[in-house]
């Protein structure tokens, strides 16, 4: 099966040959983890907190979603990286913005750090876009 990027007009990407933002194969849409960067790119984050930086993540992943023809409903599977798991809640609150119904099969790791002493969260995401 072949696998193709999904280009994002409205979000800015990684140097060629660091990642790919999302990678669609089949049905299936690989999403990278995401941080609270802006959409236009930058080092700066935004949201100096988890549940700022997590509805910043959240909007990246839409976006990414709908440009693969998909949208948030097509998640069946969340990876959740964060530094401090006692702030867990905050993510919760987040994510209840953007998701209704059934959430999507979820894993919530504590890490020592990520991308920079800045990120607080982390977010990969799995979607499935084949209809039924």
């Amino acid at each position: 099966m072949p696998r193709i990027k999904v280009n994002v007009p409205n979000l800015a990407e990684a140097d060629p040959g660091l990642w790919s933002n999302g990678i669609r194969a089949g049905d299936l849409l690989f999403i990278s983890g995401q941080v609270a960067r802006p959409f236009e790119g930058g080092k700066t984050l935004v949201g100096n907190n988890e549940y700022e930086q997590a509805r910043q993540i959240f909007s990246r992943i839409k976006r990414i979603c709908e440009a693969a023809g998909g949208s948030l409903d097509d998640l069946v599977k969340m990876t959740i990286f964060m530094v401090d798991i006692k702030k867990n809640t905050e993510v919760w609150r987040a994510r209840r913005e953007f998701f209704s119904g059934d959430f999507p099969a979820s894993t919530l790791v504590e890490v020592r750090s990520l991308a920079g002493p800045e990120t607080l969260v982390e977010i990969e995401t799995v979607a499935y876009l084949g209809r039924t």
